[in-house]
């Protein structure tokens, strides 16, 4: 169970690597006035989802395994608003969610999966609860990288296999006949 349990977080760890940097991939392409861009008044901006979720990994990763992840400091209705910060405001508040996410997974052991922590006072494991977590961002940063493909048109260069190119990234199978 132990090896099961350290490759689950090593994964997981990975996935969120994967997610971030998809992120900034999708920054890279767009001006700083475009982090405010909104499509409508209902809509999220990239500054704004930048918000939500380092406040969110803020409020979930500090004190992960002892306190519950839902912080009273933390105003999450107001990272729905934008402060209008810079790009570098945004990115150094980016990078700190960041940085105290991985800096809790990393302190995981093995047999921390199956402690329960609590999300605004509903217990889960912590398995449960990095599964959550990796979910939710996952949801923003596809968001992220759609508003920054929308803003930037034809000019964006895909993350992944370009519309097309399909056929460039086939791999060979040893033995396939192809």
């Amino acid at each position: 169970m132990t090896l099961i349990a350290e490759t689950y977080l090593l994964e997981t760890i990975k996935s969120f690597r994967g997610l971030k940097s998809n992120a900034e991939k999708a920054f890279a392409q767009i001006q700083d006035a475009d982090f405010h861009f909104q499509p409508d008044q209902e809509s999220n901006s990239v500054a704004i989802l930048i918000q939500h979720l380092a406040g969110n990994m803020l409020s979930r990763f500090t004190d992960f395994l002892t306190s519950d992840g839902e912080k009273q400091d933390r105003n999450r209705d107001s990272e729905f608003n934008d402060s209008k910060q810079t790009k570098e405001q945004l990115l150094n508040y980016w990078n700190k969610g960041w940085d105290c996410l991985f800096s809790a997974l990393q302190s995981l052991q093995a047999e921390d999966l199956l402690k329960t922590v609590t999300i605004r006072q509903e217990p889960h494991l912590v398995l449960r609860a990095l599964q959550r977590q990796l979910v939710h961002y996952a949801y923003h940063t596809g968001q992220i990288v759609f508003l920054c493909k929308m803003i930037r048109k034809s000019g964006f260069k895909s993350l992944s296999i370009p519309r097309g190119k399909s056929g460039d990234f086939v791999q060979v199978v040893p033995g396939d006949s192809r």
